[in-house]
Parts: structure tokens; C-alpha cells; sequence
């Protein structure tokens, strides 16, 4: 492995670390559309490296430090729920990633980008206008 890539890897994961801590999001959203644009992997070569980064150790030390900080705030995170959670994703991810293998790439590039502009709209609340300009056209 070239220095390059070594310095490239390191930047995406650093960027999505950062992400992934100060918002809830890295993994998909930075990690992938990284992997693709800059070191030229194929949308199933960058989603499986992504599920494999979020693995256990990874998350584990932001995820002890949201814990004690929400706990001390009075808000705590709720393990029933994270268990219930994680329950859900196990199989979700099995499911998904069998049905992400039967697509082609640009299916899977159509898919990816079409769930990142429906959640962009729902977080920027244009949803709401974007129904209203419709039906005035």
C-alpha cells in the first residue's frame, strides 16, 4: 500500500470519526461516497469496508463516552433499547447486504443517492415545501 492511500484512508476515516462523533453520522454517508470518489472502489467494495469499520471497536469508546455524559446529564441512553436496536440491525444488515449484492452498481449508486437527498429534504424540513410548490404546479 502506497503512501497515497495510507494518508487518503486515514483522512476519510478521520473525517467520518469526526462526523460520526459530533453528529451520529459517518459510515454511509461519508465513509461510502469517499471510498468511491477517492480511491476508486466500487459501491459494493465501499459499502462492505464501511459495515466492516463500524464493527464493535471502532464505536466503542464513543459510544462509553455518550453513555456517562447522557447518564450524567439525566437523559441516559436507554441499553434496552440500543439492545433492541442492534437486535433489528444484525438482521437488517444481513438482509440488506444480500439484496445490495444483487443489484448492479449503478442500481446500488441510484439507490445510495436517492437515500441521501430523501434524508437531506427531511432534515432541512423542505419536505412540507416542496409538497406545496407541487401542488401548485
Amino acid at each position: 500500500m502506497d503512501i497515497q492511500i495510507i494518508l487518503i484512508a486515514l483522512a476519510i476515516g478521520l473525517t467520518a470519526g469526526i462526523l460520526s462523533g459530533l453528529i451520529g453520522i459517518g459510515g454511509g454517508i461519508i465513509m461510502v461516497p469517499a471510498l468511491v470518489l477517492f480511491l476508486q472502489y466500487t459501491q459494493h467494495q465501499a459499502q462492505g469496508t464501511s459495515l466492516a469499520v463500524l464493527t464493535l471497536p471502532v464505536v466503542i469508546f464513543a459510544s462509553l463516552y455518550y453513555y456517562t455524559q447522557c447518564k450524567a446529564q439525566g437523559t441516559p441512553i436507554d441499553l434496552r433499547v440500543v439492545g433492541l436496536l442492534a437486535l433489528g440491525f444484525v438482521g437488517g444488515a444481513f438482509l440488506g447486504g444480500r439484496w445490495a449484492l444483487s443489484l448492479s452498481q449503478e442500481q446500488l449508486k441510484q439507490l445510495f443517492a436517492i437515500v441521501l437527498i430523501y434524508t437531506a429534504i427531511r432534515m432541512l424540513e423542505w419536505d412540507q415545501w416542496l409538497l406545496q410548490w407541487l401542488k401548485k404546479s
